[in-house]
This record gives structure tokens, C-alpha cells and sequence, in this order.
């Protein structure tokens, strides 16, 4: 099984998971727009015995939303997103981002698309650049 290796943006935070992730989610929710900051958090789960911490567990820090089954850890340096513990604790939650590679698994679906936010529904059309616009 393939390995993938992700930490946070400091790399205080580096973690281990097999590329055998179960779901890959695109969430829109009010709540993951808010943690994100940007239209959707783009989240993959897997079982935690898949998963390794190797270095700065204890440089994260955690907040469970009262009342719902979301949660935001982050770094405490670098304010980046990085894996938890569901509270169901059937998964580890993985933002994509934080992977230093890309997962096998393609982005499944995208959830909560009626809270989605108003600015990121007619996007299909714009430029693109590879860096910066001129």
C-alpha cells in the first residue's frame, strides 16, 4: 500500500496515512466555509489504524463546533488545517491540502451544495492563471 506523507504549513505537524482513503468530500456547509475561509473544505476520511502521527501531535489544537459532529484542528503556529479524530472515532479527517501529494481517490461528491456560497456557484468561465495575473 502506498504511503503519503502531509504536514502543516510550519511542518511542525507531519503525519503518515496509507493511500487507501474510504471518502473524499467537498463540503459546503456554513460551518466548513468559516473554518476553511473558502468556499468548501476538501476532505478525505479514513480508518485510523491508516493513519500515523509523526511529529507535533501536541502542537495542534482543536475545536469541536457546540452541537455538531464538525471540528477544526490546526497547527497553533501556523494556523493550517491538519488531520483529526472524528468524534464518532471512525475516522481520521484529512484535509487534502495538507498531503504533500495526491491521494488515488478523486473527490466524490460535493456536500451541503445548499449552503453553498452565492460568489462560487458561476465560476466555470473565469480566467485562470499559473501564478499571479499581471
Amino acid at each position: 500500500m502506498k504511503v503519503l506523507r502531509g504536514t502543516c504549513l510550519c511542518e511542525a505537524v507531519r503525519f503518515e496515512a496509507e493511500d487507501n482513503f474510504e471518502q473524499f468530500h467537498l463540503c459546503h456547509c456554513d460551518q466548513c466555509k468559516k473554518i476553511s475561509g473558502g468556499a468548501h473544505v476538501s476532505n478525505l476520511f479514513l480508518t485510523p489504524s491508516r493513519f500515523t502521527w509523526l511529529s507535533g501531535k501536541q502542537q495542534i489544537n482543536q475545536y469541536d463546533v457546540p452541537g455538531r459532529n464538525i471540528s477544526n484542528a490546526f497547527c497553533k503556529h501556523c494556523g493550517s488545517p491538519v488531520p483529526y479524530l472524528s468524534s464518532s472515532k471512525r475516522w481520521v479527517i484529512v484535509p487534502a491540502g495538507s498531503l504533500d501529494s495526491s491521494p488515488s481517490l478523486a473527490p466524490q461528491d460535493h456536500i451541503f451544495v445548499k449552503e453553498k456560497a452565492t460568489w462560487y456557484k458561476n465560476i466555470r468561465g473565469i480566467k485562470q492563471y499559473s501564478g499571479f495575473p499581471e
